[in-house]
């Protein structure tokens, strides 16, 4: 289209399909056939923040056309778009639960799961292929990308650390290990005991595949593998965790959100928002507080809770009962 006929209107309706689309993927991922789903794997939602940043890449590059004298307005300074701010992550309460299943609503895009329910999904896991993947993200909270590329070379068992250098990333139906965005690559991680053992018992478990397949089995060095030992698919690990967590009767929440379970953990254990950013590989302390600062209220009520239901008590005598004939 010529740059002097490009109108708001024009614009409107690109983010319209936008929409669309949106509905479609989501559509598709909830109630699709499995060919459906295979025809959209890669494909992302693309949300009010992502949407933000394409108006503002086009804004530039038509501020650039006025200054050529190729246009004397911008008409994406004028398109009107949702706030791109970062949704409050909310904790599933037993309220919240219960009112999900009554009405199927989820009251916010980033949900996160109680440490009770963390422990449910690891337990319904625990023999599946993927349950070290998922294990590591719940203790650790890589991204997905991250956990599908890490590599044995960046893992030290007998020191009980790692070190996030590559990631697996998802485009369209194909996949690409790349370094991570600079936030994020060459953070060293620590292992708790529990973590490393599953890890150990993962690799014995992987060697002794690679031992079966023979020469047939692909070097890739990765800690995570399909079956045959070729690099994970991150569409078909998130695919996985949704069926798990359905099979365990959990309320919903993304792959991603996996990561948000590893901040409730370590701040359950009184880690303070500082070790929980680096431990995420925030850019920003900002960023952790505005994800967690609606959590850690409902945190504390749901761990004094806990506790409370741990002090055995006589169940107390109704006085208006004392006398009475039975």
């Amino acid at each position: 289209m010529r740059l002097d006929r490009l109108t708001v209107a024009h614009l409107d309706d690109m983010f319209d399909k936008i929409d669309a689309r949106n509905d479609t993927i989501g559509r598709v991922r909830a109630t699709g056939t499995p060919e459906q789903k295979k025809a959209l794997a890669g494909r992302r939602v693309v949300g009010a923040a992502s949407k933000q940043r394409i108006r503002a890449t086009l804004r530039a590059a038509l501020n650039n056309a006025i200054r050529l004298g190729l246009l004397t307005h911008n008409p994406a300074s004028h398109v009107e778009l949702p706030s791109g701010k970062r949704p409050k992550a909310l904790l599933w309460t037993d309220e919240r639960v219960t009112h999900w299943k009554a009405t199927g609503n989820v009251p916010s895009p980033v949900m996160v799961w109680t440490p009770t329910q963390i422990g449910a999904f690891l337990d319904h896991a625990e023999t599946d292929d993927l349950y070290a993947l998922f294990h590591l993200i719940v203790h650790r909270g890589l991204r997905r990308g991250e956990a599908c590329g890490l590599h044995w070379a960046d893992l030290d068992l007998a020191h009980a650390a790692l070190t996030v250098r590559w990631q697996i990333v998802q485009e369209g139906p194909d996949t690409h290990l790349r370094k991570p965005k600079s936030d994020a690559g060459d953070r060293p991680i620590p292992l708790d005991t529990g973590t490393v053992q599953t890890l150990r018992e993962h690799r014995t478990r992987q060697n002794s595949r690679r031992l079966q397949a023979g020469p047939g089995w692909p070097d890739t060095g990765l800690v995570f593998v399909d079956p045959a030992g070729a690099s994970l698919n991150p569409d078909h690990v998130s695919d996985r965790f949704r069926a798990l967590l359905q099979e365990a009767g959990l309320p919903p929440i993304r792959l991603h959100d996996l990561r948000h379970a590893a901040a409730t953990l370590a701040l359950a254990a009184g880690a303070d928002l500082k070790a929980v950013q680096e431990l995420l590989g925030h850019s920003s302390i900002t960023i952790t507080a505005d994800t967690y600062t609606h959590v850690l209220p409902e945190l504390a009520r749901e761990i004094a809770e806990n506790v409370a239901r741990l002090i055995p008590r006589t169940p107390r005598t109704d006085p208006n009962q004392t006398g009475k004939a039975s």
